[in-house]
């Protein structure tokens, strides 16, 4: 494994409990960051980061309130915050548009656009009197092609990618770097959430013929939060064993 500085580097993970957020809080304590883990689920947010000696707090990304208080409470439990990985995210139903419910497509984009945009109102004023910070966001392939019986997840990672954009445009005079990267399937616990034939989709649509490994993701995201990453932003990264076509 590769090293990477981060020593003395204080970041947020949100959805890092497990998954892809979890391999990147891994890597940036490993990389000697102070991390704040932001998950749902308090009881494994709280265990996952006592085992890797950092700090878990319960928060919901999509509630405007909790997202300010956990951003006051990890401050005040790691120090100001240099770096923010989006990871926090939920599939929805696999079901065509004609058939998809509106409560489900709300609470997708609640979750997948609107969690990384409240993540991001609240660190951005710290990094910028810092004048310094990396934002890393958590996309997806689906947001570039579209996914079949996917529409809300697709529709919210495209999201994603244009608020990356949007936001690196916004801060590229500062010293805040803002980049996004979209993965191919993984298999983690969000496999849970989808049907079998969906996951078969997928793998169908990878041209290395497995899915991506969570401790790939985390190696990408790592140099993205890294200072070394400086003349990147606004950028989209792929990583999906050559499905990407642009």
């Amino acid at each position: 494994m590769n090293q990477i500085d981060l020593k003395g580097r204080r970041a947020i993970v949100t959805g890092g409990a497990r998954g892809i957020g979890l391999a990147v809080a891994e890597r940036f304590a490993t990389s000697g960051a102070r991390v704040a883990i932001w998950d749902r689920d308090a009881t494994t947010a709280a265990a996952e980061a006592d085992r890797i000696g950092q700090v878990g707090l319960a928060v919901d990304v999509a509630d405007p309130a909790a997202v300010a208080d956990a951003y006051k409470r990890s401050e005040a439990l790691i120090g100001p915050v240099d770096i923010l990985v989006t990871s926090a995210g939920i599939t929805g139903p696999n079901l065509p548009v004609e058939t998809y419910p509106v409560d489900a497509w709300r609470q997708v984009l609640d979750v997948d656009l609107t969690g990384p945009f409240l993540c991001s109102q609240a660190v951005i004023p710290g990094m910028k009197a810092r004048d310094y910070g990396r934002i890393v966001h958590i996309a997806s392939i689906a947001g570039k092609e579209g996914n079949p019986n996917a529409s809300a997840y697709s529709a919210a990672k495209a999201g994603v990618i244009s608020l990356t954009k949007s936001l690196g445009k916004e801060l590229a005079q500062t010293g805040i770097r803002v980049n996004c990267v979209t993965p191919a399937a993984v298999r983690t616990e969000i496999f849970d959430q989808m049907t079998d034939q969906h996951i078969q989709y997928m793998l169908s649509k990878i041209p290395m013929g497995r899915f991506g490994l969570a401790t790939e993701i985390a190696a990408m995201i790592t140099w993205l939060a890294s200072e070394e990453c400086s003349f990147s932003t606004g950028a989209t990264f792929d990583l999906s064993g050559g499905r990407a076509v642009y």
